[in-house]
């Protein structure tokens, strides 16, 4: 079968969304972006209260509807404490542990708007000086922020108009390499982003009106935990969640398929839905594989939670290293995005 989504175009859109920090509860760049390019091509949406953004495609059908989500908000963390050694300690935000973001480069953002650079490091990092470094918790306590700063002193840093609750984003260090692969954190989630809003680009320029009034919902708050679980138009019959496939001992994924939930700790997934995007994956030629996510939850399996009757599924491209230095391959993300494009044109699973 001949290939739909242009990998490359999707890649360029990564690179854009990784690069505006946009940890849960500082999203609203990163949902400005989305917001703007949507606007471009005419496609009308609307903000809610909770700060997700929500696209419309009109359909043949605008009885029925089908909601397409990816979340653009991250992981990050936020200003804890301010020593009186002028370094910052932190409170994550997301789930991942400091190991994982140790050694990272960050940037502290005030709430008046100013920017500043630092370190995220063990205390105690000299191993001339600590001799046991290695074997300390990277816990809270241990690890701090070293400002790219002159200060030596909490009021330092503070008549800098840094203090406790600024966010911190961490350094995504995108990388495309000759290979295929995609490197960078915060592939979870905005791969599906930028998936998303090529698809969105597909149709327009394929002049193509979808069977169904579909809607993208880019959403804010999902790595906290309640993303995409309000705002649902009553029309919605699907709701397919577009996150990371997640890889590791005893998965099937990988770097190179689209992944296809049956179950994640929320539970299984529609079981009707998941046969009818296998049965795509099959038709169409392209590299799937079936999984189940141990400790994992998506936006679709929140909004059953919160009491929406809809029917309710996940894919995602492959990630390697969830929550630290994540990667991915391009040919995951034509699997991915192609498998997106021929749900998009489908029939509803109950008709």
């Amino acid at each position: 079968m001949s290939k739909v989504v242009n990998t490359e175009s999707v890649i360029d859109l990564i690179k854009d969304l990784v690069n505006i920090p946009s940890p849960s509860g500082n999203a609203y760049r990163a949902i400005e972006y989305t917001e703007a390019f949507f606007a471009q091509r005419g496609i009308p949406t609307k903000k809610t209260l909770k700060g997700m953004l929500i696209a419309t495609l009109k359909g043949k059908d605008d009885s029925k509807h089908r909601l397409l989500t990816a979340h653009v908000d991250t992981l990050g963390a936020m200003i804890k404490d301010i020593k009186s050694s002028g370094r910052l300690t932190l409170t994550n935000i997301g789930g991942f542990p400091w190991n994982f973001v140790e050694g990272e480069y960050c940037q502290i953002e005030t709430s008046e708007g100013k920017t500043f650079t630092g370190t995220i490091l063990l205390h105690q990092t000299a191993v001339h000086v600590y001799r046991e470094s290695g074997k300390l918790d990277r816990s809270p306590e241990n690890i701090e922020v070293r400002l790219d700063e002159k200060v030596t002193s909490k009021e330092e840093v503070e008549a800098l108009g840094i203090q406790v609750g600024d966010f911190v984003s961490f350094d995504p260090r995108f990388e495309k390499t000759k290979s295929g692969f995609v490197k960078s954190r915060h592939l979870d989630d905005k791969a599906s982003v930028a998936m998303l809003l090529h698809m969105a680009d597909l149709l327009k320029e394929q002049n193509i009106t979808l069977p169904y009034t579909t809607h993208f919902l880019i959403s804010n708050n999902e790595e906290i935990g309640y993303g995409g679980n309000s705002s649902i138009p009553e029309e919605v019959v699907e709701y397919l969640a577009v996150d990371m496939g997640a890889i590791g001992d005893g998965q099937a994924t990988d770097e190179y398929c689209v992944s296809i939930c049956a179950k994640d700790s929320s539970g299984p997934y529609h079981l009707g839905l998941r046969k009818h995007l296998v049965q795509l994956a099959k038709d169409n030629g392209l590299t799937y594989k079936v999984d189940i996510y141990p400790y994992y939850s998506s936006d679709a399996s929140m909004a059953i939670h919160a009491g929406y009757d809809v029917i309710h599924g996940l894919i995602g491209a492959g990630i390697d290293a969830s929550h630290a230095y994540e990667r991915t391959h391009e040919e995951s993300l034509q699997n991915t995005g192609d498998l997106i494009f021929h749900y998009l044109q489908s029939k509803l699973i109950n008709e």
